[in-house]
């Protein structure tokens, strides 16, 4: 077991001023497992007790280069070195982001910047429903676009005895304090299913602004989308007048230079994005086709005090460079690869029924017979063992996320050793908990 006393005495009085002790629900792990850390570098942790830990939840996923880069920091710390960094007025390097943006991504015409993935979905839903005049937008299960109010529901499948039709699902809030107003809002359907989209579509498009879609089921593990189903929904999109907005959040600049679409060759109306565009630093945009940006610019309103900010404007010019101009993104996708390697190499020794899957940058696996394509077949695998494993992983000093919706996250400074020692620890926390 890993030494946690300083943790442990940091959370008895982080309790005391903050709910949990902490500023996020999900860094929750209990009184004596939640760990306060001290540091980061590369691939690699370090916590207030000295235990060192091969991080492969990255921040959930910025930190695309890697903890402390030091093409990162020293361009922020140069941009920010006695020039300030707020000032209610624009900045020049706000352009440059925006170039690199419109150049990696197909969609990106032109580009409003804030400050985390649920201000851009948020404000791209505003963008959708002033531009079609209608209010309700689909989304699907399994999927996360953060935790403002429009947004944070999912489907009642887990109970045995309640439950909703995957034809039909009905959207239940995921935490209390959701307007009841927004229930009816929500359009729920199953992901990768098309025939179910073009039905529901057909029948209710007079209403609805928006389709909302993360291309890779990111909050289930990384399920990525069967041939025809991102092409589905530019299809009705094109059919209805609905704006398709994709959600790159975690995909954008990470399966591709140009994310998501330019992976799968689908070019959505809108896209968010956050995470992985600033390398850890707190920064996020939306963007799109000039048709739809443009509307902002006659009666919508979208601001933020912190938008543009010059610490998120350098870090994600630097970031953007790199991932733009160098093979980083290849050495990521080796890495993931090799990692999914070795996962299939241990769970074969062992003969439990499993299955890895998802993009080598965010990959996955499951306890499973059968691979998961959408959110309730993900629900049936093996969440007990998952966690055993990964709570197993994270005591040998390795770190994925111990839930089993987030997928393990690779960065540019992950090595083959890092791969290797992880690989071996999961020998051992496989060996433990088959016996």
């Amino acid at each position: 077991m890993l030494n946690l006393t300083k943790s442990k005495a940091l959370w008895q009085t982080a309790a005391q001023v903050l709910p949990n002790g902490v500023t996020s629900n999900f860094r929750y792990w209990g009184p004596e497992d939640t760990r306060f850390l001290e540091r980061g570098s590369g691939a690699h942790l370090w916590d207030v007790d000295g235990n060192e830990y091969i991080d492969y939840r990255l921040g959930y996923g910025p930190n695309i280069l890697g903890h402390g880069d030091a093409r990162i920091d020293e361009a922020v710390i140069e941009a920010v070195r006695g020039n300030g960094n707020i000032f209610a007025m624009s900045l020049p390097i706000e352009q440059e982001v925006a170039r690199k943006m419109s150049e990696m991504c197909p969609c990106v015409d032109l580009v409003r910047f804030c400050n985390s993935g649920t201000e851009a979905t948020h404000h791209v839903l505003r963008v959708a429903r002033s531009y079609t005049t209608r209010e309700k937008f689909i989304m699907f299960e399994g999927q996360y676009h953060g935790v403002h109010d429009y947004v944070l529901f999912t489907t009642m499948v887990r109970n045995d005895w309640i439950t909703t039709n995957r034809r039909s699902p009905v959207a239940v809030p995921i935490t209390s304090g959701i307007p009841k107003a927004l229930h009816d809002l929500v359009i729920m359907l199953p992901f990768n299913d098309p025939e179910t989209l073009e039905r529901v579509v057909k029948q209710s498009w007079q209403d609805i602004a928006a389709i909302l879609v993360e291309p890779v089921l990111g909050n289930c593990g990384g399920i990525t989308p069967e041939p025809g189903w991102l092409e589905t929904i530019r299809k009705v999109c094109d059919e209805y007048g609905i704006v398709f907005i994709m959600d790159e959040v975690k995909t954008g600049f990470r399966l591709a230079k140009g994310g998501a679409q330019e992976f799968y060759g689908v070019t959505p109306d809108l896209a968010t994005y956050a995470k992985a565009m600033g390398n850890g630093y707190p920064v996020a945009a939306f963007g799109g086709k000039r048709e739809f940006m443009q509307h902002i610019t006659s009666g919508l309103v979208h601001g933020g005090t912190y938008c543009g900010n010059r610490v998120g404007m350098a870090a994600a010019n630097a970031t953007l460079d790199v991932l733009q101009n160098t093979d980083a993104l290849e050495t990521i996708h080796a890495r993931g690869r090799e990692l999914q390697n070795a996962w299939t190499e241990v769970f074969e020794r062992f003969g439990v029924p499993f299955s890895v899957q998802g993009h080598p940058a965010l990959p996955s696996f499951w306890f499973t017979e059968k691979p998961p394509r959408e959110y309730r077949d993900w629900l049936q695998t093996n969440h007990s063992l998952y966690e055993q494993v990964a709570m197993g992983l994270v005591e040998r000093g390795v770190l994925p996320e111990p839930d089993a919706r987030e997928p393990w996250f690779l960065c540019e400074a992950h090595s083959h050793n890092d791969i290797m020692e992880t690989a071996n620890a999961l020998e051992d926390v496989m060996k433990a908990v088959v016996k």
